[in-house]
C-alpha cells in the first residue's frame, strides 16, 4: 500500500494538513491534489473545525507541479480535464479559514498554493516564485493573477514577500507553526458562520469596486442580525459582569 502524500491531524477546533512527499519536495502530482482536497472537503463539512492549516515539512512548502506527471500531458489532455482547475476549484469552496505555514520553498504552484491560503504565514527560508518560465511554460493556477497583483515578477525571500504584503508574518523557523496553530486556534474560537462570512466579504473584495463591496458587505453585516450567535455576542457584551460568549455556531 502506497504511503499517504499527506499528514492529517487535528488540534482542537484546528484542522492541520501537512504535505507529504519530502523525497520530491513535495510536487504536486494528482494523488496529493485528490487527497489535498479530499482532507479539505473533511474538515469543511466538520462541524468541530473551525480553522485549518496548511503547511509543508523541514525541507519546504511545496516545489511545484509534478514535473514527471506534467511531462506526460498534451494540450489537449490539460485542455479537457481543466488541469489544475480542481485545485482552484477546491479550495475556492472552503469556506472555513485556511492559514498558509510555509517553510522553504513554495515555488511554481507552491507558491500559487500558499496563495490559495487566507493567511499566510513563512518562515525566515521561505522563497517565493513563478520559474515556470524556465521550463517553458506559465503559471496556471492562479499565478500570472495573484501573484502579480501581490509582488511582481522576481522570485522573492520572505522579507520581501512580507513587505509586498503577501505574507502576514515571518518567523524564526522553529516559531512559525506555534504561532500560525495559535492564531488559528483563536479563529477558530469564534462564531463559525459569522467567520465565513467574514471570510467571503474579504474575498469579494478583491472582484469587486469599491461600490459593489461596500454594498455586499452591508448585505452580509445585516444578514449577521439573524443568527443566534449575533444575539448571543451582543447579550454577552451587555451582561454585568461582561461574561464570554457562548458561541453555538447558529
Amino acid at each position: 500500500m502506497s504511503e499517504s502524500t499527506i499528514i492529517v491531524e487535528c488540534s482542537e477546533r484546528v484542522g492541520i494538513i501537512k504535505l507529504n512527499r519530502p523525497r520530491a519536495y513535495n510536487a504536486l502530482s494528482g494523488t496529493l491534489i485528490n487527497e489535498l482536497l479530499g482532507a479539505l472537503r473533511s474538515f469543511e463539512s466538520d462541524p468541530s473545525i473551525g480553522a485549518i492549516i496548511l503547511t509543508g515539512n523541514e525541507k519546504g512548502f511545496c516545489a511545484g507541479a509534478d514535473i514527471k506527471e506534467q511531462s506526460e500531458l498534451s494540450f489537449v489532455n490539460a485542455y479537457n480535464q481543466d488541469y489544475l482547475k480542481n485545485l482552484n476549484d477546491g479550495f475556492f469552496a472552503v469556506h472555513k479559514p485556511i492559514i498558509g505555514v510555509i517553510n522553504g520553498i513554495a515555488l511554481g504552484g507552491g507558491c500559487e498554493l500558499a496563495m490559495m491560503c487566507d493567511i499566510l504565514y513563512a518562515a525566515e527560508t521561505a522563497t517565493f516564485g513563478q520559474p515556470e518560465i524556465t521550463l517553458g511554460t506559465i503559471p496556471g493556477a492562479g499565478g500570472t493573477q495573484r501573484l502579480i497583483r501581490a509582488i511582481g515578477r522576481e522570485t522573492i525571500s520572505a522579507k520581501e514577500a512580507e513587505a509586498a504584503g503577501l505574507v502576514a508574518k515571518v518567523l524564526p523557523t522553529e516559531q512559525v507553526f506555534s504561532v500560525a496553530l495559535k492564531t488559528a486556534g483563536k479563529i477558530a474560537s469564534f462564531s463559525a458562520p459569522i467567520v465565513a462570512m467574514a471570510k467571503e466579504a474579504v474575498n469579494e473584495a478583491e472582484e469587486l469596486g469599491l461600490k459593489n463591496g461596500l454594498h455586499f458587505e452591508s448585505r452580509l453585516y445585516h444578514a449577521t442580525f439573524g443568527l443566534e450567535d449575533h444575539a448571543e455576542g451582543f447579550q454577552a457584551f451587555l451582561a454585568r459582569p461582561k461574561r464570554v460568549a457562548q458561541w453555538t455556531h447558529k
